[in-house]
């Protein structure tokens, strides 16, 4: 069982220019204890994953399997893993309830409303999440305001009142399109090729589409909603 561990109550300083690397810096001396980086395999998680391993951060990686992934999320996720010698730790859903939910409404329920969609959510990957995150004391997120409107208002490191209070670092936060490709090509890092055909967002494969010209990046998540 995960010991208990006291969650951070003041947020650092970061100054609105810092780069990356001090942002995680900053970050892993407030939380002063473990700290995970959440990672589902995108461009931004594997520039992080190289930006920690090349800081020798004692940060450990996991990541959600949420039974829907796509073929081409687990080969990056095994190119990363020899690259780096990186040991993923791997969070699933509850058997039951993946049993029960399939078995009672189906395999495509989160298409039918909002309450089945997030039911599923719920099951595969927020119970998991908690999980996961239990006994940390912060977490590394590839997170960034150019991916939606609603990420506006975050910041580079804070409190994460909805798991529990600990800290939330942000380190790729003002980071351009631009700059998250230009730093995977430089250091020629492991992508996911859905990336190159249209998927700026990839999440479980019945729930991601690629998107069109013009398109909002987060256009291709849940889509049939609009």
């Amino acid at each position: 069982m995960s010991q208990a561990v006291q969650q951070p109550s003041v947020v650092p300083f970061v100054a609105t220019d810092a780069k990356a690397e001090q942002i995680i810096a900053a970050g892993l001396a407030a939380a002063n204890g473990p700290v995970a980086l959440a990672c589902s395999f995108s461009v931004e998680d594997v520039v992080l994953i190289d930006l920690l391993h090349k800081m020798a951060c004692k940060v450990s990686v996991f990541a959600l399997d949420t039974g829907r992934l796509n073929e081409e999320t687990y080969e990056v996720a095994e190119s990363v893993s020899l690259r780096y010698r990186l040991a993923i730790q791997w969070y699933f859903p509850k058997r039951q309830a993946v049993e029960s939910l399939e078995r009672e409404k189906g395999l495509f329920s989160f298409r039918e409303s909002l309450d089945n969609r997030h039911e599923c959510c719920r099951i595969r990957k927020i119970e998991p999440l908690g999980r996961a995150l239990a006994g940390k004391a912060g977490w590394v997120t590839g997170l960034r305001r150019a991916q939606s409107v609603t990420r506006d208002g975050l910041a580079a490191i804070e409190i994460d009142q909805r798991n529990g209070g600990l800290l939330k670092i942000n380190p790729l936060l003002n980071w351009s399109d631009e700059q998250v490709w230009a730093y995977a090509e430089e250091h020629r890092l492991p992508v996911n090729r859905l990336h190159r055909q249209g998927y700026p967002s990839i999440g479980c494969a019945p729930c991601t589409r690629a998107v069109q010209e013009g398109e909002h990046p987060r256009a291709g998540r849940w889509w049939w909603e609009n």
